[in-house]
């Protein structure tokens, strides 16, 4: 079997594989029923949040990709099967929007964050060529105030030299200690789909889904 071949065909076996999209929140009256997991993904309007989905569920649009930043505006739901999800929430730092419909945008964010009792963790997307920007620390010092646990995604580490990327995570695992944040973090490409393995395994543990990844919920 050549160099690769095993790993692809894990791949396809991949629980995520099923993801389908589930609905839109505009209002928080209109959440899901809050049972179950859920991972959410957050991140500045043009850090890829979206790539990283659609490559992690191995599908091209299951969520909308967009030239323009800031299309997510509202809260997108994935379903993975009847006890688990995946959210999509929308992006920050996008100027452009209106004012009164960025602070629509922050008060929904906030109050999923805050309420809800199924979120089991927070996928912070960064472009690893400009990392920890403002909102990014916003969100980093809000979640360890409440101990939700985190993991960040280096995205677009394909644009980068290997040794480049690995100076620039470095150089991000010392910002945050020196911080005090907790969180795991990593490089990723959707493009060149690197990094899968290693999100696998945290929204794994995150959903309680049985490891391997790619074997399925086997309880």
């Amino acid at each position: 079997m050549r160099p690769g071949a095993w790993q692809s065909l894990l791949l396809m076996d991949s629980i995520y594989r099923q993801t389908r999209f589930l609905t839109s929140v505009y209002h928080p009256g209109r959440l899901p029923l809050d049972t179950g997991a859920e991972a959410a993904f957050a991140g500045r309007s043009n850090a890829g949040k979206s790539s990283v989905i659609n490559a992690l569920c191995q599908q091209k649009r299951l969520a909308q990709v967009s030239k323009m930043p800031g299309r997510t505006r509202m809260l997108n739901f994935f379903t993975i099967d009847d006890a688990r999800r995946l959210v999509d929430l929308p992006g920050y730092g996008y100027a452009q929007a209106p004012e009164t419909m960025r602070r629509h945008w922050r008060l929904l964010v906030e109050h999923y964050l805050c309420q809800r009792r199924s979120l089991r963790g927070l996928v912070l997307v960064m472009d690893i060529r400009h990392p920890l920007n403002d909102g990014d620390w916003q969100l980093l010092a809000w979640c360890a105030q409440r101990n939700l646990r985190m993991h960040i995604l280096l995205t677009k580490a394909d644009k980068l030299s290997r040794g480049a990327a690995i100076t620039t995570v470095r150089r991000v695992e010392n910002k945050l200690r020196s911080r005090a944040i907790d969180t795991s973090l990593q490089p990723f490409s959707a493009l060149k789909r690197q990094g899968l393995d290693e999100t696998y395994r945290v929204l794994d543990a995150w959903l309680d889904l049985s490891s391997p990844p790619y074997q399925g919920d086997q309880r």
